[in-house]
């Protein structure tokens, strides 16, 4: 009697052109989130996807948090984890239209980045980042909302799942 035995390597090979695909996803998702709520200009918005694809380049980021608060109180909400193997899903962005809730009626779209270790403080001061970006001690487990599987945005491993809160 013999055992046959086999193993197997993956490797995931993906570029900055790959990065720059998922983003634009990323992107869009933002802009129309923007729109459908006007808690934050489309400029805005723009800004923020900005930072974001540089920071995801230089492989910095965890994940982004993207909530929509309306005085104090969570509407919707998603989250972006970022894979850097194996990473699938479409690359249609979508499924964010949200309430409207402008920035005059107590609106306002709360963003917030969890770092991997390389994404250190005098690693990021290098980058020419749009937003400010401060530290947050913000609670962003979303526990008054419920979660579902969102989009997963994808290119040649490197990607982004998506997980929604409403």
């Amino acid at each position: 009697m013999s055992t046959n035995t086999s193993t197997s390597t993956s490797t995931s090979t993906y570029t900055v052109a790959d990065i720059e695909s998922v983003m634009r996803s990323v992107k869009a998702d933002m802009i129309m989130i923007a729109g459908s709520t006007s808690a934050m200009t489309e400029e805005d918005a723009a800004s923020y996807a900005h930072d974001i694809e540089l920071l995801a380049k230089k492989g910095y980021l965890q994940f982004v948090d993207v909530t929509l608060m309306k005085n104090g109180d969570e509407l919707k909400a998603v989250r972006y984890d970022f894979l850097t193997d194996g990473a699938s899903g479409t690359s249609r962005p979508g499924g964010v239209l949200w309430p409207h809730a402008p920035k005059s009626e107590g609106g306002h779209i709360r963003i917030t980045l969890r770092y991997t270790k390389e994404g250190t403080a005098d690693a990021r001061a290098k980058l020419s980042l749009k937003i400010g970006w401060v530290p947050s001690t913000d609670n962003i487990s979303h526990q008054q909302l419920s979660s579902t599987t969102g989009r997963g945005y994808s290119s040649n491993g490197f990607g982004t799942n998506r997980k929604d809160f409403t």
